[in-house]
């Protein structure tokens, strides 16, 4: 081919299991003016001579000559690219039929727009869930989202090539497991960011995907990401701040007590209010935007009640209402704070018991 549309980019390491499915699916789709270009970062298992067997030319396989890590191999594929969209893909991902298709065309109709995401799905266990991100969004509400989580996932992500080039370096390796969300941010100053809310991608969840095995060296990276955003509204606090959202937003660990509650309301009003007054949406986007943080607020409250590190007062005492950043109900605050109550008291018989 001399001039695909696409370029997908698809850094592989030992993925010789899962890499014949997510090729299949690329040769599925309905834009077949594509190439995809795989580098095998130096695999220990079959993924090369898989790919290899695989009789298309718009398959580009290279064999690396050393192991650098999924950054740097990524970077390196991009430099390869020739089409005018570049296409986000891991090894284990799925893609729908019409992912490709949908996605020029929305770059193509919106020149605005720098990169455009789909909604996924999730295969685990042989199951098909639903994604827990916002069934709905808007260019606005995946700008706001991303000042408080990563509203995006990497492999449905499709990138003009001209902006993917003008980022240097395209994945910074000093943020490895938090590149996404880094490179969101950083092309964000470039052109727009959207995200089709129609499901075109399957993302694998499994144990060996590197989001489980790095959940710390993820937060980290994506605390200096937030740092840096947050600093001209907090200050010396920025980091501070951002590691509170990224570990009890983003990250949804339980808070264990009110006064970190507090703090957390406290920065979400602030940088609501602070994105509000900036954009100043119209109303139905300013409802979104206010409903979606409200569901992570009260997701935040359940979970501090479900652990038993929240009691009830300090999940109703807290509550910024006036920003929409509500609970669904107290009837859910209450049937968490039981199912709360009854671990804590497992966990006190089996410390008792553990003692004997």
């Amino acid at each position: 081919m001399i001039d695909p549309v696409v370029s997908v980019l698809i850094p592989t390491y030992n993925g010789a299991a899962l890499i014949g499915e997510t090729i299949a699916s690329l040769q599925a789709q309905t834009l077949g003016a594509f190439e995809a270009i795989v580098i095998d970062d130096c695999s220990r298992d079959d993924t090369a001579a898989v790919v290899a067997a695989i009789d298309d030319p718009r398959i580009r396989l290279i064999r690396a000559e050393q192991n650098r890590g999924v950054v740097l191999t990524r970077n390196a594929a991009l430099a390869l690219a020739r089409g005018r969209c570049i296409a986000a893909l891991d090894q284990d991902d799925l893609c729908h039929p019409e992912r490709f298709a949908r996605q020029v065309a929305y770059l193509d109709a919106h020149p605005g727009m720098a990169l455009v995401g789909t909604a996924t799905n999730v295969l685990q266990d042989g199951a098909i869930l639903p994604s827990a991100l916002a069934p709905v969004s808007t260019p606005l509400l995946i700008q706001w989202l991303m000042r408080i989580e990563n509203p995006l996932v990497w492999s449905s992500v499709m990138i003009r090539t001209t902006a993917a080039r003008q980022l240097d370096p395209f994945n910074r390796p000093a943020l490895q497991y938090a590149e996404d969300f880094d490179l969101y941010h950083r092309i964000a100053a470039i052109g727009g960011v959207a995200r089709l809310d129609a499901e075109l991608l399957t993302y694998r969840r499994h144990g060996d995907g590197a989001s489980q095995r790095q959940v710390l060296a993820m937060r980290d990276s994506a605390t200096r990401v937030l740092a840096e955003v947050y600093a001209p509204l907090f200050g010396e606090t920025a980091a501070a701040v951002a590691g509170l959202i990224v570990r009890h937003v983003m990250g949804q660990e339980p808070v264990g007590d009110r006064a970190t509650l507090e703090r957390i309301g406290d920065a979400l009003v602030r940088l609501q209010e602070d994105f509000l007054a900036t954009h100043r949406p119209d109303k139905a986007s300013s409802k979104l935007i206010r409903w979606e943080t409200a569901r992570r607020w009260a997701r935040i409250g359940r979970a501090g009640l479900r652990t038993g590190g929240l009691r009830l007062g300090d999940a109703t005492g807290v509550r910024p209402n006036h920003l929409g950043l509500g609970y669904a109900g107290i009837e859910e605050l209450v049937l968490s704070r039981l199912v709360g109550t009854v671990r804590s008291v497992q966990r006190r018989r089996a410390a008792r018991s553990a003692a004997r």
